[in-house]
């Protein structure tokens, strides 16, 4: 129990340094992909600490921290490092300073979590075995996603884990808590892009185009029934056109409009059927109305699943850390993340951090301007990641 120990003292002793760290890359944030500045400054904090590392996929950074016997396990540490397109509401010291970007997913606190998990394994690197790989990547919120540009440029070799460990905050949860879920976690996450072109005309002279705007709602409205009279009801799958762009005033018919929305799934299987059936049917309408589409499935991040095995291991290390009165199992989720591109290629283990606290009014939910955490999870976060990379493995 010395190292456990260690590990809680530590994480208590650094929260206040990393709350700041969060702060700072709160008031920073920076799009998918161009993570330059984020970069920059874990590899600031990285040599700081003494840890060795290398910059991949651009914006990515891969660090690496060996214990006594390097050779004997080999388990990987992630944390997602962009931000997304939002204005933030929130009324605080460290709010944006990048107009129109905010980190309202929390991927500020997961690289300050990771980079936390580093330095106390860093500094304990005599006390526990193997090797641990610090993935620190970007673009997780933009197609392809920045895990498939990490195992392309190699993150996943030289040496090889035997697992990979993420963790993620959950506003549903609270503070202290954390959940655990093994099997299939999160969904697939494809993206639409849909035109719908005719020669346009007079609002008043139908009869001599064809309605875009029209064959718009008829087309949503019939593409949900893909979802209702094809899928198994008991295999959960959503498909959401979320923008429609045409028309300018009242009495043109557009000759365009444009759809864009997302589709998820729980099955692979009927994934890739379900983007067949919304080609044919897409197409079959439009065309039987007199217009013509142009159609763009883009194939998106896969399903997570975590490892049962793997995970098991992780949950009861959590308990011993926690207290099991303290970790839960998480609920499905029909939220996509591209840490199942690493799920497809070695076991892994997804969990939730609770950041929730109601009294203080820290309630909302990812992606909306007003997402905030209650800041002591990162003394919880730290510690977990740290006693995971110091203990877990197959």
């Amino acid at each position: 129990m010395e190292l456990i120990n260690s590990i809680q003292e530590k994480a208590k002793q650094y929260s206040e340094k990393f709350i700041k760290i969060r702060r700072q890359l709160h008031a920073h944030p920076e799009l998918s992909y161009q993570e330059f500045e984020t970069s920059k400054f874990i590899q600031q904090q990285l040599t700081e600490m003494g840890i060795d590392f290398e910059s991949i996929a651009t914006t990515g950074v891969l660090g690496i921290i060996k214990g006594k016997n390097p050779s004997s396990r080999v388990i990987a540490l992630r944390a997602d490092m962009d931000a997304l397109q939002i204005t933030e509401e929130n009324e605080v010291s460290y709010c944006s300073q990048n107009n129109g970007v905010m980190h309202a997913c929390g991927h500020d606190v997961h690289t300050t979590i990771l980079l936390g998990a580093a330095q106390i394994l860093h500094e304990l690197k005599n006390e526990w075995e193997g090797t641990i790989k610090l993935f620190f990547q970007p673009g997780e919120e933009k197609n392809p996603g920045g895990e498939s540009f990490m195992i392309r440029d190699g993150a996943l070799q030289n040496p090889k884990p035997s697992g990979i460990i993420a963790l993620h905050v959950h506003p549903g949860l609270d503070f202290g808590k954390l959940s655990f879920r093994k099997g299939r976690v999160m969904a697939s996450a494809d993206e639409i892009y849909m035109t719908i072109k005719s020669k346009g005309g007079h609002a008043a002279a139908p009869h001599l185009t064809a309605d875009t705007i029209l064959i718009a709602s008829q087309l949503i409205v019939s593409l949900q029934q893909i979802i209702s009279r094809n899928n198994n009801p008991l295999s959960p799958s959503v498909l959401s056109i979320c923008s429609i762009q045409g028309g300018h005033t009242t009495n043109v018919i557009p000759s365009e409009v444009k759809l864009k929305g997302t589709f998820r799934a729980m099955d692979e299987t009927w994934r890739f059927k379900a983007h067949e059936l919304i080609r044919k049917q897409a197409i079959g309408l439009v065309e039987s109305m007199g217009a013509e589409l142009d159609l763009l499935i883009d194939i998106g991040y896969p399903t997570v699943d975590n490892d049962p095995v793997f995970t098991e291991i992780n949950w009861q290390l959590a308990n011993t850390y926690m207290g099991k009165e303290n970790v839960q199992e998480t609920e499905v989720r029909m939220g996509a993340e591209d840490f199942g591109y690493y799920t497809q290629v070695i076991p892994g283990c997804f969990f939730r951090l609770g950041v929730r606290n109601e009294e203080k009014g820290i309630v909302h939910n990812v992606h909306t301007p007003k997402f905030d955490i209650d800041e002591r999870a990162i003394e919880t976060g730290i510690g977990m990641m740290a006693w995971l990379g110091a203990k877990s493995g197959l």
